[in-house]
């Protein structure tokens, strides 16, 4: 059995797709989208050797390439139409959108602006309704929700998240798959659809262990902390599936005053155990500017940790790389680990301390799986996938002479 194939329920290959499959990736995910795309030729051309009767004979199964090729052209003023460069009709499709592409640019009134949020998510609307009701499901892949940072209402504010949310679902989109969704609560607004918020624990470990084969993984040498109350559920489950202690930093906030659309952070308090010696794994959603964590850091070096290792599945860097460099320079931070769902700084690739997890094998699982309505329940689920990695790991420091026996 290949390695594609192992982390895939086999049966699924044993069941006629849905449908003829098409990707689109939208402006922005042109990268993710082409590996996204080998790794279903992979599955297409095990799916031929394993299926019951001759796939092929499926409309659009023998496409060489899964990708369907989409254009979302501007006029002058900013103004844009969504274009889909050939038929789509009978097709199950999965569209992968990235809000966050800040790369994209176009013309506006002859400057060049770079495409927000809000442009990307009106671009993605303008290419399901190209479609104009002739694919026979449509699915949404958009791995950082878009307005997912506004969760919920409180005072007078708009919920942008739950409206987008019903407009897609208004639009005729079937399955909605995001991944770490700021508050998987959200899904509320649409309880009829399908939404999936899916969890990258087992990649970005897995890239960590790749990288660093001095981690020592257990109580007496590791802990895991969660940087505040809004990721202690992410926290815990790494804490509960490595068999580690966990420490809580909660943040006194300044209430009074806005800086940059939130309430500034006034200190980091501790509850847990000592850190004192031990490496430390943080894990969070995203990095946006990067100031929290690298206080939060601070206050763990101040408690005597050895290395602190930072996980996140969104890296931003609003604010640059700058403070990171200085940071793992004074051995504040000495490793951060992301995913490429989002698109990323260039000059992160250049860095010592970033290490990518690449998440586009994960997702063909998903597509695939998707394609054949079959249940995600075990993709869903890395619990006995991180429990294999440990194992592997550890019996690889065994062999080496690292971990004593």
């Amino acid at each position: 059995m290949t390695d594609f194939t192992s982390a895939w329920n086999t049966e699924s290959f044993l069941t006629y797709p849905i449908g003829p499959l098409g990707l689109i990736a939208m402006p922005g995910t042109e990268e993710i989208g082409a590996k996204v795309n080998a790794w279903l030729q992979k599955w297409r051309d095990h799916a031929e050797e394993s299926s019951p009767g001759d796939m092929r004979t499926t409309p659009g199964f023998e496409r060489e390439d899964f990708l369907i090729p989409v254009t979302c052209p501007r006029f002058s003023n900013g103004e844009a139409k969504g274009m889909i460069k050939e038929s789509i009709r009978g097709y199950d499709i999965y569209i992968l959108c990235d809000p966050g592409a800040y790369n994209v640019t176009y013309e506006l009134y002859g400057q060049k602006v770079p495409t927000t949020p809000d442009e990307h998510f009106a671009n993605l609307k303008r290419i399901i309704a190209a479609m104009g009701g002739k694919a026979k499901r449509v699915s949404v892949i958009m791995p950082m929700l878009y307005e997912g940072r506004q969760h919920r209402r409180s005072s007078r504010e708009s919920l942008d998240c739950a409206m987008a949310l019903q407009e897609l679902e208004h639009m005729g989109v079937n399955n909605i798959v995001t991944f770490d969704a700021h508050d998987p609560r959200v899904q509320n607004a649409i309880p009829t659809t399908g939404f999936e918020s899916v969890m990258p624990s087992y990649q970005i470990f897995k890239a960590l262990l790749k990288k660093d084969k001095t981690l020592r993984i257990d109580r007496d040498h590791m802990m895991i902390v969660s940087p505040d109350e809004g990721a202690i559920d992410r926290n815990i489950f790494y804490a509960s599936v490595l068999g580690l202690d966990m420490g809580l930093f909660y943040k006194r906030r300044d209430y009074t005053r806005i800086v940059n659309g939130r309430n500034p952070i006034i200190a980091h308090e501790y509850l847990g155990d000592s850190v004192e010696g031990k490496d430390v794994f943080v894990a969070d959603d995203m990095i946006s500017s990067g100031e929290s964590i690298i206080d939060l850091a601070r206050e763990l070096k101040k408690r005597k940790a050895n290395r602190i290792f930072t996980g996140c599945t969104f890296a931003l860097f609003t604010s640059g790389l700058e403070s990171f460099d200085q940071a793992y320079r004074e051995g504040i931070i000495d490793r951060v680990i992301s995913t490429n769902l989002t698109y990323r700084n260039p000059a992160l690739a250049n860095t010592e301390w970033f290490i990518e997890a690449d998440m586009s094998k994960y997702i063909s699982y998903i597509i695939a799986t998707l394609n054949h309505d079959r249940s995600l329940s075990k993709l869903l689920n890395p619990y006995d996938r991180i429990h294999g990695l440990l194992k592997r790991y550890n019996a690889e420091q065994m062999e080496a002479g690292i971990r004593l026996v």
